[in-house]
């Protein structure tokens, strides 16, 4: 029998672990968490205390409680008796691969491993366990994960569906919206995109189109508030008009293949680095990495709060 989901183990407390660790304790679950780094705990501590005030903005689980969290640096100690585990480890396969094959002999064969991996595949993760690879999935999150909902839910070779539907009915359950990536590839579905459009920033920036403060400007101020609402395929059907998406295809797939065959394909070079890092520079005009975290933030609460009845729906379909 499946395991109702209520203790979770969080191995690697940085950025994202942290995020994970403030939003299962705002949904009320009790979070173990474990990193080697001796400033983790620390660190831990003071991210959920400085995310929290957001997450009573968006509302607390009545038995929410930043005291259910526990920091506990030794690794088996940690995941005795959880649920699941939400692996945050870094993005190297062979340390996965060994963690995997830790997690597989230590725990019980109905604990979930969900890893927030951004690019590595499950299935060349899992091929370390030998005896229950079929409970290992992608669970992966997108940056802040304790306010931004998505959550990609990627599967394995061996992974089975009985995970694959639990994973998704788990996250789903804590407000997230869960997609089911339904084949591998690198970086998943997001981050993808993100990167196909960063490669035409880098382009554009790179031929002196526009710099770095001017390409944000387009994208934020654009098509980027309108992808805070809909994404690509549904806006398109708008810009059909009363035809819809079959009237856009018909008046536009000639200019926008045309732009495809013109799209850049440039390299990082230490230069085109050094002139992005300038104009990024400029950009922030002087305001702190928290300066701009918390802008961000305040930002995206204001579009949850918008947007929090279409997420009810969803998570109830």
């Amino acid at each position: 029998m499946a395991r109702d989901i209520k203790r979770v183990a969080i191995i690697g407390t940085g950025v994202i672990g942290a995020s994970w660790s403030a939003l299962y304790l705002a949904k009320g679950l009790d979070v173990v968490a474990t990193d080697v780094s001796p400033t983790a705990k620390q660190y831990l501590q003071d991210f959920v205390d400085a995310a929290w005030p957001a997450l009573e903005r968006l509302g607390l689980a009545p038995t929410a409680d930043r005291a259910r969290l526990t920091f506990e640096p030794d690794l088996e100690k940690a995941v005795a008796d959880c649920d699941l585990v939400q692996e945050n480890g870094p993005e190297r396969l062979d340390f996965k691969r060994k963690l995997y094959d830790q997690l597989d002999t230590i725990l019980g064969p109905d604990v979930i491993i969900a890893s927030s991996t951004s690019g590595l595949t499950m299935s060349a993760i899992q091929s370390a366990c030998t005896r229950h690879p079929e409970r290992c999935v992608i669970g992966h999150p997108f940056n802040p994960p304790h306010l931004v909902p998505l959550v990609e839910v990627v599967g394995g070779e061996t992974t089975s569906q009985d995970t694959i539907d639990r994973a998704m009915k788990f996250y789903a359950g804590l407000g997230k919206r869960a997609i089911h990536v339904r084949k591998e590839v690198p970086g998943h579905v997001a981050n993808r995109l993100s990167a196909a459009l960063y490669r035409e920033v880098v382009h554009l920036i790179h031929e002196g189109v526009a710099d770095a403060g001017d390409v944000d400007a387009a994208i934020s101020w654009g098509p980027g508030l309108r992808w805070g609402i809909m994404g690509p395929n549904l806006l398109y059907h708008l810009g059909g008009g009363e035809g819809g998406i079959e009237h856009f295809f018909s008046q536009f797939t000639g200019p926008m293949t045309a732009w495809w065959r013109d799209l850049g394909n440039p390299e990082l070079s230490p230069e085109t680095c050094q002139t992005i890092i300038k104009g990024v520079l400029e950009e922030a005009h002087g305001r702190s990495i928290q300066d701009l975290a918390k802008y961000r933030d305040d930002i995206l609460l204001g579009l949850l709060a918008l947007r929090a009845d279409e997420l009810k729906t969803t998570q109830q379909q």
